[in-house]
């Protein structure tokens, strides 16, 4: 398989059905060229079988692609024992490690990169750099690192940063801030009606922090302030908000277009996803048709996002080059675990 092959120019990030891939599905991988793809539990059976898995869908691209995952920890965690270790939720892990909080999550993330790269997935949708609210939706809540901006901020970036040193890419989410939903955005649109300038000083704030990060999803939010009728990541008022006062120049997807947030159909939602500044789309159902769809939609790579994109690459096959001795941090977690 060829590392230093021209990155995949499909402007999308697409899923899997199964197990094992179909020949349509390898057809289809190796006309459409996505930037990568991304696993669920339903494609996950052991670990021979995912290690199979991450080698045919490299194989049907020709090229050592990113393969994302979200191993946030609690209740979102593809890969579960005996193939990976089991975490408490971010926030109560969080919680948890009180003054050693920053320093626990720095190697949780160590460890679970290092678990990751061992199936040959390189890459992981965290850190959740939103900011819980008392009233935050249950499906995001306790996947926060906490409920004020400067804890969000040096856990998100710890998080990030353990990735980095356990040779996978991080990234976060969900921009410009997620943490205000009192709906499940699986669901239906969450609005909500709070200022701009609280917006700026709080939501805003871990995304900040971490803006040197190369990757980064989108939030499929209403922000009343901002724009009124579209989700911010088909909103491009939302998206002048995350180049700018975010001050964010990394390869920006959007979350999950199998959502039902967006409304309309999926190739609706492509179209307006990547009108809306959206670099690369993210599609995870696996269902062939409406991957069909989207990469009709979105078709290929901007010039700029693809120079965004070379970055990740660069730093996609520096990171496969590394090798680290995780037993320090291994014991260090369970050093925790016993007090």
């Amino acid at each position: 398989m060829n590392k230093n092959h021209s990155q995949g120019k499909g402007a999308y990030i697409l899923g899997c059905a199964a197990t094992r891939l179909s020949d349509s599905e390898k057809d289809f991988y190796r006309d459409c060229d996505p930037f990568g793809f991304v696993l669920f539990a339903r494609n996950i059976e052991s670990k021979d079988q995912l290690s199979a898995l991450t080698d045919a869908l490299r194989s049907a691209v020709g090229w050592y692609a990113p393969i994302f995952i979200d191993q946030e920890g609690g209740r979102v965690q593809r890969l579960r024992a005996p193939l990976a270790r089991e975490w408490p939720a971010p926030l109560d892990h969080v919680l948890e490690a009180g003054a050693q909080a920053r320093d626990i999550i720095f190697a949780r993330y160590a460890v679970i990169a290092n678990e990751l790269k061992s199936f040959g997935i390189t890459a992981n949708c965290i850190p959740t750099a939103d900011v819980a609210r008392d009233r935050t939706h249950p499906v995001l809540k306790n996947r926060c690192f906490g409920q004020s901006a400067e804890i969000v901020s040096e856990m998100a970036l710890a998080a990030a940063q353990g990735l980095l040193e356990g040779g996978v890419l991080p990234v976060m989410k969900h921009m410009p801030g997620h943490g205000l939903a009192e709906l499940d955005s699986h669901l239906q649109a969450p609005h909500t009606d709070v200022t701009l300038d609280r917006l700026e000083q709080v939501d805003f704030e871990p995304f900040r922090a971490l803006n040197q990060l190369l990757m980064g999803m989108t939030a499929h939010v209403i922000y009343e302030a901002i724009d009124p009728e579209r989700p911010g990541t088909i909103s491009p008022d939302v998206h002048r908000l995350i180049r700018g006062s975010i001050g964010f120049d990394g390869l920006l997807m959007s979350d999950d277009l199998s959502m039902e947030a967006l409304g309309g159909t999926v190739k609706d939602r492509a179209s307006a996803a990547i009108a809306a500044g959206c670099d690369i789309i993210l599609h995870c159902n696996g269902n062939l048709d409406e991957m069909q769809d989207v990469a009709e939609a979105a078709r290929l790579m901007t010039l700029k996002a693809r120079e965004r994109a070379a970055k990740v690459i660069n730093l996609h096959e520096t990171l496969a080059q590394r090798e680290v001795d995780i037993s320090r941090f291994t014991a260090q977690l369970d050093a925790m675990s016993q007090i």
